[in-house]
């Protein structure tokens, strides 16, 4: 049987969270307002699902003094049968209920800015990039989610050195968090002409897209240069300073984008993409305090760590952090953007640990 208090305490701050709400002085701080409203909606459903299991163990309460009391034979017969079924449903309640309990990441629930980079191995390593985006936007596609392109540099036989896309849509940084890390490739390239199997790699960094409340930036804490885009595009891009460059005084963070044909929607993009990088900053300096002596058993947020193994001649892709049936899957399923198998095997084995940890 689950806590009661732990039950008490959730519901508790449920209600504290809807009466912080209704206050003018937080009506009137978008930030406060944005915060509460994400831990409201994240609990939401866990309160739902603690009404319904307290509510059967409140009914087969009553059912167990019917059946004790033994005054009407009828009536203890049905009472025992109802009691029998509640039995068998308070198992399968308190199992999910308990799923539900483990602490959700609120920025789950967040857009992603997806970052794929080309890392050793040249032009076989742009070519993996540009399969990576494919992947990602098939993917992105099957969840009914929107992709944005932010910025590219395209490579010289194609792919791409660096794209920065958008994602948007229900819970995008919670599945896509995943795929943060090295994503190494062994294939025989387009260009090579003995055969021989080439290793090479590319980086995901994916993070939750910051809002504007989220992030402080004075208006000295920019320098802002603008200039002619480079590289393809239509008859405006390469012929007017519409690229921008962006450069976080503080950080020493620099954002670049030319995607687009004006510089003010560059300028936004890039934005967003800034804010986004210092927004991952501060929780990733949150989360270093919080766990510092605990270990993951599923590493989802080291950018360093080779993650997963792309093996074309074997048609297999092969994720490091997963053991058993679940760590290698068939290439082919993979790239046409099926990675929910990939992804539930990393939740399944996250919450298991997390739940031990309860």
């Amino acid at each position: 049987m689950i806590d009661s208090d732990v039950l008490a305490g959730i519901k508790s701050r449920f209600q504290e969270i809807n009466q912080e709400m209704s206050k003018p002085e937080i009506a009137v701080d978008p930030k406060a307002m944005a915060t509460l409203g994400r831990e409201y909606a994240s609990m939401k459903g866990v309160v739902e699902a603690i009404d319904v299991y307290q509510g059967m163990l409140a009914e087969r309460d009553d059912l167990k003094e019917l059946v004790a009391e033994k005054s009407d034979p009828e009536m203890v017969e049905m009472a025992t049968m109802e009691l029998d079924e509640i039995n068998e449903k308070i198992p399968g309640l308190e199992e999910d209920l308990r799923l539900q309990l483990i602490p959700k990441n609120p920025e789950d629930a967040r857009d992603a800015i997806v970052e794929i980079r080309a890392g050793t191995g040249g032009d076989e390593a742009a070519l993996f990039a540009g399969d990576l985006y494919r992947i990602y936007s098939r993917f992105a596609e099957l969840h009914g989610w929107k992709t944005e392109l932010i910025n590219g540099s395209e490579g010289t036989m194609g792919g791409y050195k660096e794209i920065i896309f958008g994602v948007h849509g229900t819970d995008a940084f919670g599945l896509m968090k995943y795929e943060s890390g090295v994503h190494r490739v062994q294939r025989v390239p387009s260009t090579e002409s003995s055969g021989r199997i080439h290793t090479s790699a590319a980086s995901v960094a994916v993070l939750p897209e910051a809002e504007e409340v989220d992030v402080e930036i004075g208006p000295n804490d920019l320098k802002i240069d603008v200039f002619r885009s480079s590289g393809p595009g239509g008859q405006s891009v390469n012929t007017t300073d519409s690229a921008v460059r962006i450069t976080h005084i503080p950080s020493g963070l620099v954002v670049t984008c030319q995607d687009e044909k004006s510089q003010h929607k560059n300028r936004d993009k890039a934005m967003r993409v800034l804010r986004s990088r210092l927004y991952e900053q501060e929780l990733a300096k949150i989360e270093s305090e919080r766990s510092e002596a605990r270990r993951s058993m599923v590493s989802t947020g080291d950018r360093s760590a080779k993650i997963r193994t792309y093996n074309w001649p074997q048609g297999r892709v092969t994720d490091h952090r997963l053991e058993g049936d679940d760590k290698n899957h068939a290439l082919e399923r993979i790239l046409d953007g099926h990675l929910d198998e990939v992804i539930n095997a990393l939740r399944a084995a996250e919450n298991a640990e997390r739940l031990a940890n309860l």
